[in-house]
């Protein structure tokens, strides 16, 4: 009991949709009264469960439901979920910025936080006189403050503006700024939002390094929330999930966790008989999946994950067609490209008459950080039967980088990926 440092209970947090208290003076009597005689808020029993994609019925919403939760001292824990899932009130509940419906929230030691760009920042005050505010709150003298400063500003790289009022700052300044405050200035518990997304490439780098080193070598708890599965599976080592505002998987293994997540991300089916397709169509393409290594559908990797496709085929005619196929993706920004193919491999692909499957595995993705579109195209006897652009797109999101680089044999302008075949 000595290492827990962060105890949540029967966590609720209840919301009126649309406007601020309950809407009208006799809820708000209601509920008050309801209060300080020890009883439950009548508005509690007309509420909805926390699905932001169902009409309303009532003017209530539970964003957070009988919450627990334990945190011990030095976890670094993930906290994932959908949009509207929860996270941020919670973060904002442990913060102290509101406070909960129901429920306890008790913990050691100070909180510091960074939850949204310029959190904790008085923007008429300059860098300086924000350093040593912080400070101030988190309960630091001026001592002390005045030792971490100059690590403050380096961290930030805002030496320029040290004098400069914040609210001068761009958006990617505060965040630099906010970040190397509650970093550095020693809090028990941070609390760290999707705002490092805001941030550059290097500034991201030095933050997960900072975390990393709070964490580990300082014995400091993090509370990280992302949609970056990347950030998370490098960083932490405890993981929950949050659906409809309750807690539907927690472990202590972060791989776990990531996979319970995508495996209730339902992905959206693609409709073949709605895309764009060119070709003669004596066979064409009928099904699509992207599978991670545990065979679960998603589009979320890591840089270095292996990721295995999975092809429906449909052979028209009345006899077996050797074919060749062809996956190829190109970045968003359309400055990577890369083909994978059978024939690359003289991998020989038969199709029966009728419905066939085919998978193929890439293995050790080499892509940086972004998002991949995917076409495929089938042949017979190099005559195109089936050509669909844009069918449908995966995403890397961090993690580590392949020392070794591939170029395509025959002199192909493009990344070669290792990939095998197989139509059994």
């Amino acid at each position: 009991m000595s290492d827990l440092v962060l105890k949540i209970e029967r966590l609720g947090k209840m919301y009126r949709l649309g406007q601020f208290g309950t809407g009208t003076l006799s809820h708000d009597l209601n509920s008050f009264i309801a209060k300080i005689r020890g009883k439950d808020d009548p508005a509690k029993l007309i509420t909805h469960k926390n699905e932001r994609d169902v009409k309303a019925i009532h003017d209530f919403v539970w964003v957070l439901k009988n919450l627990n939760l334990h945190v011990n001292k030095g976890d670094v824990l993930g906290i994932i979920g959908k949009n509207g899932a929860g996270k941020s009130t919670l973060l904002k509940l442990i913060s102290q910025i509101t406070s909960p419906t129901e429920g306890l929230i008790k913990y050691k030691g100070n909180i510091a936080s960074l939850l949204e760009v310029g959190t904790g920042m008085h923007p008429e005050m300059t860098a300086k006189e924000n350093i040593f505010l912080n400070g101030a709150i988190l309960g630091m003298k001026k001592e002390e403050i005045k030792k971490k400063f100059d690590d403050i500003i380096d961290f930030s790289g805002c030496q320029m503006y040290v004098d400069t009022p914040v609210k001068r700052f761009s958006s990617g300044m505060r965040v630099r700024l906010g970040f190397a405050v509650a970093a550095f200035l020693e809090p028990d518990i941070l609390i760290v939002d999707e705002v490092l997304a805001v941030g550059d490439y290097e500034f991201q780098k030095n933050a997960v390094g900072k975390i990393k080193e709070v964490s580990e070598n300082e014995g400091r708890t993090v509370l990280f929330v992302s949609h970056n599965m990347g950030s998370i599976r490098n960083l932490c080592n405890r993981g929950v999930v949050l659906n409809q505002g309750e807690i539907s998987f927690e472990s202590n293994n972060i791989a776990d966790v990531i996979e319970h997540y995508q495996k209730g991300n339902s992905i959206k089916e693609i409709n073949f008989n709605k895309v764009s397709r060119s070709g003669l169509g004596n066979i064409q393409f009928n099904d699509f999946k992207i599978l991670n290594v545990n065979n679960v559908e998603t589009k979320q990797f890591c840089i270095g994950d292996n990721i295995r496709f999975y092809l429906g085929l449909e052979n028209y005619t009345q006899s077996n067609q050797s074919v060749q196929i062809a996956i190829g993706f190109r970045s968003s920004d359309d400055r990577v490209c890369s083909m994978i193919g059978n024939e690359y491999l003289d991998y020989n692909i038969s199709l029966k008459p009728g419905f066939n499957s085919v998978k193929c595995e890439v293995f050790e993705v080499p892509f940086s950080s972004g998002k991949f579109i995917i076409n495929v195209i089938l042949k017979k006897n190099q005559i195109t039967e089936d050509w669909i652009k844009d069918l449908t797109y995966f995403e890397i999101q961090g993690g580590s980088f392949i020392s070794e680089a591939y170029t395509y044999p025959n002199n192909y302008n493009g990344i070669y990926l290792k990939h095998k075949w197989d139509d059994k």
